[in-house]
């Protein structure tokens, strides 16, 4: 991983006290505060780290994200340090066999901008310089412990007993959001299952009969595994993700490496290859929140994970962040128009609010399913892959909902796929056995996904 980059805490700047303050410093705060910053507001970013940085491997990168940094102009950037798979493939783990597949190539024709993967520390790196280039005052060392409403705005309070105000407080603090703590109060919720990760020099894995130029997810019975290139093709990303019995039967301590190789035995040689490659000294629990409605209260706005945490089968959860980002940033330009003065900024939160919780509920909701829909085992499983394989793969009604342009209203909010049900597989013929059959989408890993195909 990059180091993280020091980013020292700083005096206010002198132009003045700020129009919006941030609490959160990754890539959904960073990308909301550029985007702020584009449309002339003065924004501070409170980081409670003592440097910015991100901590993870690889992120995927569909097109309703890279049409935003294209707009940003930030896109060029990005693919000098990302890679542009050619394909998305999933592949069942147990037989290895080709489920479906989406080329990345027309994909890009069709939605105008690339499909691309990045390391995690490259994406918010980039959001952090293009905020230092425009301005946007950067603050770490800043622990956020509670949140107050003023006559004019919000007020928050830090740790050291200091209060800061401003018309409008942001709190993207992540899943475990302080802010959300106190104006939902509602709890995280576990799927039982947890991510190890590994991002390892291409050559580590070269003969372990890996597809350097796509995007891979072999998908099994209550585990996925997943590959792609980082860096150029320099480094291989690997995700591996499971059931945990421990978690299930109740214990603190799940989803420990001994539970890691257990769950990955039974899968085809590719995907047992590099189960060992996989960092052990951490793991990551899958958690999400049930979708709220509310996420402005006065002038405090969710964003990001505080908002809508999803699970992380559809790759949009950091892309869901710097979408509200660049939404809440229209809309800011839409109210402050040619008038002299801040703009409407309760009608900014209303128009932001009204437009993306609908959307991020569905890619909540739709990410839960898909997550099922990967793991399943029995009669079932030959059901799903069934129907997979039997897909056009000129056939774009599962992502057209989620990679097409980023809404502003809600009436410009695509209307969603249609499931199909696995009642609906026929079984016993050629393809039940895994015999050749037409391509169709998949997903792409634990961050990755283009929606849910059946139900």
């Amino acid at each position: 991983m990059n180091p993280a980059i020091p980013v020292p805490p700083e005096v206010p700047p002198a132009g003045g006290e700020p129009d919006v303050i941030i609490v959160g410093g990754g890539i959904g705060g960073l990308s909301s505060a550029f985007a702020l910053s584009r449309q002339g507001m003065r924004v501070r970013v409170l980081e409670r780290a003592k440097e910015f940085g991100e901590v993870g491997a690889g992120i995927q990168i569909a097109p309703n994200c890279t049409r935003i940094l294209a707009e940003y102009g930030l896109l060029d950037e990005a693919k000098e340090l990302g890679v542009l798979p050619e394909n998305m493939v999933m592949r069942d783990a147990l037989d290895s066999r080709e489920l479906t597949r989406l080329d990345l190539r027309d994909l890009e024709r069709r939605y105008g901008f690339p499909y691309m993967v990045i390391h995690r520390s490259d994406l918010h790196g980039i959001f952090l310089r293009a905020c230092q280039r425009s301005g946007v005052e950067l603050l770490t060392d800043q622990t956020v412990v509670d949140y107050e409403h003023t006559d004019d705005g919000a007020r928050i309070r830090l740790e050291n007993g200091r209060s800061e105000e401003a018309p409008v407080v942001i709190a993207a603090d992540g899943l475990h959001s302080v802010a959300r703590r106190k104006l939902v109060g509602d709890e995280v919720v576990s799927s039982d299952y947890v991510a190890y990760r590994a991002a390892v020099p291409i050559g580590t894995v070269r003969d372990n009969g890996v597809a350097e130029k796509d995007v891979t997810v072999y998908v099994g019975p209550r585990c996925h595994f997943v590959q792609y290139a980082l860096r150029g093709g320099d480094m291989f990303n690997q995700v591996a993700v499971f059931e945990s019995p421990k978690a299930l039967a109740g214990k603190n301590d799940w989803g420990t490496p001994d539970e890691l190789d257990a769950a990955f035995a039974a899968t085809c040689d590719t995907v047992r290859k590099g189960i060992p490659l996989m960092w052990r000294d951490r793991w990551w629990q899958m958690l999400d929140r049930d979708p709220v409605e509310t996420w402005v209260h006065g002038r405090i706005a969710l964003l990001g994970d505080a908002a809508h945490p999803p699970l992380q089968y559809m790759a949009q959860g950091a892309i869901m962040a710097i979408e509200d980002g660049w939404v809440f940033a229209q809309h800011v330009a839409r109210q402050s128009g040619r008038a002299a003065g801040a703009p409407d900024w309760d009608a900014v939160l209303a128009s932001y609010e009204a437009v993306r919780v609908e959307h991020c509920r569905r890619v909540q909701s739709t990410a839960r399913a898909w997550g099922h829909l990967w793991h399943l085992d029995g009669e079932k499983r030959l059901q799903r892959n069934e129907i997979m394989r039997g897909r056009d793969a000129d056939d774009y009604a599962f992502t057209d909902w989620v990679y097409g342009p980023t809404a502003l209203d809600p009436d410009e909010e695509p209307a969603m796929f249609t499931p199909i049900p696995l009642s609906s597989a026929r079984l016993g013929g050629a393809n039940a056995a895994g015999a050749p059959a037409p391509a169709g989408i998949g997903g792409s890993g634990t961050d990755a996904g283009a929606g849910g195909v059946v139900k």
